[in-house]
């Protein structure tokens, strides 16, 4: 194949990408189906007009955590911390680790009464129990503002303590009072690095003469991202407090600290940098999921095998789901059903050590359930749409 048709076959792809992301505000159906349907389609027409394609399940990890560091980047330069936001924030802390906490172990529970062991169990349940921000946030635009940030924190929050969690399981054999020592101490040593690497690419961001200023930011992020999981380190919490850093920059002035940099010169900075990092996420973002399509056999999605299965966990994501939205007083229409499983689940699905996989947990399942929960958040998108207006007054209580 020529190397003309295949970087029009390529643009192609990603146009249609861009078409399904401008419009799902109006079809209410979530990008992230159209794109495992478009790279499924991409497939199709490989095969019919045989059209040999590279090896693409290893790019898979690379995409997944390039997507990961600008996703949560992205969600957490939208996040505003003022005072009026403490119960909020407070509440998305709640609410995102309790009922993940809660599913993994009764996930955990079910695998192990098949005769697994409790840590492959525990290891093989995390990954269903997180929410996909990738999914999630684009979902919400339409939602009434209160809304959208509930769900900004809560799948963000969802993804770092998720991984943080599932981290925490594999690179521990044995948990005691040790191991959660170490835990907190590698949580401690990536804050402290967090706020001299956050001081230092402010730095660079506000004085970087160059025509080209904003890659050189993102590459360093993903480099201090990648260099703290060599180290065992939650790299995400230095993307997040970087993003909250940059997004809420007017905020720090009445810090002495930061009146060392020229925040109002590095607030200018940073509205630029906002384009540039959606632009990114963007591409990751959509060539991520249609790679996935493209590697998704039909045969695994349906499954009958694993269909129940499938079933069984997706309702149970939501009847904990519901019992959360209700202690924390928010309706459940339509927040019930803003719970995708998405780039997350099958990160960490992938990274998965052989000693640790079960049977029961295959692609057939992980594939079922992401689907299952994209339908039924389109769902939950049509509702949210009709009921915008309604809901602007809503506050959140406790």
């Amino acid at each position: 194949m020529s190397e003309t048709l295949i970087i029009i076959i390529i643009c192609s792809l990603l146009l249609f990408a861009y078409i399904f992301d401008i419009s799902a505000g109006k079809t209410k159906i979530p990008s992230v189906i159209l794109l495992l349907i478009l790279g499924v389609f991409a497939k199709y027409l490989s095969v019919q007009f045989k059209i040999e394609v590279p090896e693409l399940k290893n790019t898979l990890p690379i995409l997944g955590s390039l997507g990961l560091v600008l996703i949560v980047l992205e969600g957490s330069l939208d996040l505003e911390l003022t005072s009026s936001k403490k119960k909020l924030i407070f509440k998305s802390v709640i609410v995102s680790l309790l009922p993940m906490f809660a599913l993994a172990f009764l996930l955990a529970y079910v695998f192990q009464s098949f005769g697994n062991d409790f840590r492959s169990s525990i290891a093989n349940a995390i990954p269903f129990c997180i929410i996909s921000s990738a999914i999630a946030i684009p979902s919400v635009r339409n939602f009434t503002k209160k809304h959208r940030e509930f769900i900004i924190y809560e799948s963000s929050l969802s993804d770092i303590f998720g991984i943080l969690f599932f981290n925490f399981i594999i690179l521990n054999k044995i948990v005691d009072i040790y191991s959660v020592g170490i835990f907190l101490l590698q949580i401690l040593i990536i804050v402290l690095v967090s706020l001299i690497a956050i001081f230092v690419l402010s730095v660079l961001l506000k004085n970087i003469k160059h025509h080209v200023k904003f890659l050189p930011i993102i590459i360093l992020i993903v480099l201090i991202y990648d260099v703290s999981k060599l180290f065992h380190l939650p790299g995400l919490i230095f993307i997040l407090l970087f993003g909250l850093f940059l997004g809420n920059i007017p905020k720090l002035k009445e810090f002495k600290w930061f009146q060392k940099i020229d925040l109002d010169k590095l607030n200018t900075e940073v509205h630029k940098f906002k384009e540039i990092v959606s632009e990114f996420t963007f591409l990751i973002r959509a060539v991520f999921f249609i790679i996935f399509g493209f590697l998704i056999e039909i045969n695994d999605v349906l499954n009958s095998e694993t269909l129940l299965w499938s079933g069984s966990i997706v309702a149970t994501i939501f009847i904990f789901r519901g019992f959360q939205l209700f202690t924390v007083r928010l309706p459940n229409f339509p927040l019930l059903f803003i719970a995708p499983r998405g780039l997350i689940t099958i990160l960490l699905f992938l990274a998965l050590d052989d000693s640790l996989k079960i049977d029961l947990v295959n692609s057939s399942l992980i594939i079922q359930v992401i689907l299952l929960t994209a339908i039924i958040l389109m769902f939950g998108n049509m509702i949210g749409g009709k009921k915008k207006n309604d809901l602007d007054d809503v506050e959140f209580h406790i």
